[in-house]
């Protein structure tokens, strides 16, 4: 029914019955085929049974049952192979030529040859402009066929888009309006409209590759076919928009080979920002998995001390029971300064006092504010904002981050340093910001700092989403996670 209403709007440069039998078969699962193949017999029936005894019985049968078939063997050959995401604009593309080649040349082949009546001296001069109005029907309905066949495999479209797709639509229908309200004369205007019309569609395919270009095409053809006038009879032709459709098929195929384009290399930045995501996911992991093998370390270390502080006590007080007073007094005071030093080393294997009081408090109470200040280059820190609102997980990164970055500055730099630190949310994202600086602002960092901070507070830093810059004198890290997956680590 539809071929035989869309043939009275046809013409030979713009043949729609072509279109829809080519999106058909793409829309209609391969089981329910016979069903089309039917239909595509009854349509013929009607049209060609008056026509045996102008053209032979021979010519009814073949011509009308062979079309079918080859669009079916053309399609099914296609959908065998089935086009990765940026391949599908090349696809669509290869598909409609073949189509557009392979049923209009069977179908003229087999009314040259069976023809009972001497074929009309135009046949061969139409085979050119025949093949054309295929492909130009084809390639406007085959990619909107092909897109909504897969609605339910594609990823949604992009929701910051939503505006300017939905803007550039109603533009084109607009333009579309206003050319079949134009006069069929007119056909300057009517090609100004149309180069207007195609500013949308190529923003269109800019924001959404090949399915921009899908739903583009058709709104860029269907409103110059439809002003188009036509006869519904074979040869129907209208040589003022010949030359404008011819342009618009052009537009047509430049459309999906740039839609493809976009759409390939958009697959590629997605696959590699998804690779970089599973990579820092794995590294967070690594990193936790490490630190929970240092906490259960930690532990043990603490339960040994508290065993050996215990044995400890136990031998001053019966060294104080034999009456050695003196002797006890020094081995308490050498215990109470080893257990002290022995407690500071147990925190830079693992801080347990980040987990109750927090960052701030353990970088001013822990082992490593020890060992800062024993080195007499390291001023007071300068520590703002609230790190417990950020989870364990980065705390601990950002703790061991510090670390590594004042012991690589000692190392490498001279003079005395300074650390400053702000935690915050801006967003929906909390993090906090630390820079080690020297405390000489006239001195930068030398060229071997810059590589070992990269080198060995990259890994780490990045894996949490961070960054690491040295600029001048400072050596400045950030880490940050969103606030729907993390979790306050204390109050």
């Amino acid at each position: 029914m539809s071929c035989l209403i869309s043939r009275q709007f046809s013409l030979d440069q713009f043949f729609l019955p072509a279109g829809i039998r080519a999106a058909a078969l793409l829309i209609v699962p391969t089981r329910l085929w016979p069903y089309l193949l039917l239909g595509e017999y009854i349509y013929f029936a009607t049209l060609r049974i008056p026509m045996i005894d102008t053209y032979g019985l021979d010519w009814v049968i073949l011509a009308s049952t062979l079309l079918m078939p080859m669009a079916m063997l053309v399609v099914h050959l296609h959908r065998r192979r089935m086009p990765s995401e940026a391949a599908t604009g090349l696809w669509l593309l290869s598909l409609s030529i073949c189509t557009a080649l392979f049923v209009p040349g069977l179908n003229l082949s087999i009314s040259y040859v069976l023809w009972s009546t001497p074929p009309p001296s135009n046949l061969l001069d139409a085979v050119d402009r025949t093949i054309f109005g295929h492909f130009a029907a084809i390639i406007t309905l085959v990619p909107l066929a092909f897109l909504w066949s897969r609605r339910r495999t594609e990823p949604g479209w992009a929701r910051r888009f939503v505006a300017p797709t939905v803007s550039a639509i109603l533009v084109m229908l607009v333009l579309g309006l206003c050319m079949q309200l134009t006069s069929a004369n007119a056909h300057t205007t009517r090609t100004h409209m149309v180069l207007l019309s195609a500013l949308p569609a190529i923003a269109l395919t800019f924001m959404h590759g090949w399915r921009g270009a899908a739903v583009a095409i058709p709104l860029l053809t269907l409103p110059l076919h439809g002003a188009t006038p036509s006869t519904g009879l074979p040869s129907s032709f209208d040589l003022g928009t010949f030359a404008t459709q011819q342009n618009m098929a052009v537009m047509s195929v430049a459309l999906l080979a740039l839609g493809s384009s976009i759409s390939y290399h958009h697959q590629r930045a997605r696959s590699r920002s998804l690779a970089e995501e599973t990579t820092l996911r794995l590294a967070r992991s690594s990193h936790q998995t490490s630190e929970r093998e240092l906490r259960a370390r930690a532990a043990h270390l603490k339960h040994l001390g508290e065993g050996m502080d215990s044995s400890l006590g136990e031998m001053v007080g019966w060294l104080k029971s034999q009456g050695h007073h003196a002797v006890a007094n020094s081995l308490l005071h050498a215990a109470s300064v080893h257990s002290r030093l022995f407690r500071e080393q147990a925190s830079l294997v693992y801080p347990t006092g980040l987990e109750q009081v927090g960052l701030y408090v353990t970088l001013q109470a822990g082992g490593a504010c020890e060992i800062w200040n024993n080195t007499h280059r390291v001023t007071h820190p300068r520590l703002m904002g609230n790190p417990c609102l950020l989870t364990v997980d980065l705390q601990l990164a950002i703790y061991r981050s510090l670390i590594e970055a004042v012991s690589l500055l000692l190392e490498l730099e001279t003079g005395q340093l300074c650390l400053r630190t702000r935690s915050g949310q801006a967003g929906n994202r909390r993090g906090i910001v630390a820079v080690v600086s020297l405390l000489d602002r006239g001195t930068t960092l030398s060229t071997r700092t810059t590589q070992q901070a990269v080198e060995r507070l990259a890994g780490r830093v990045l894996a949490y989403g961070g960054s690491v810059h040295c600029r001048g004198n400072r050596l400045r890290l950030v880490l940050h996670e969103s606030i729907t997956h993390a979790s306050p680590a204390a109050a």
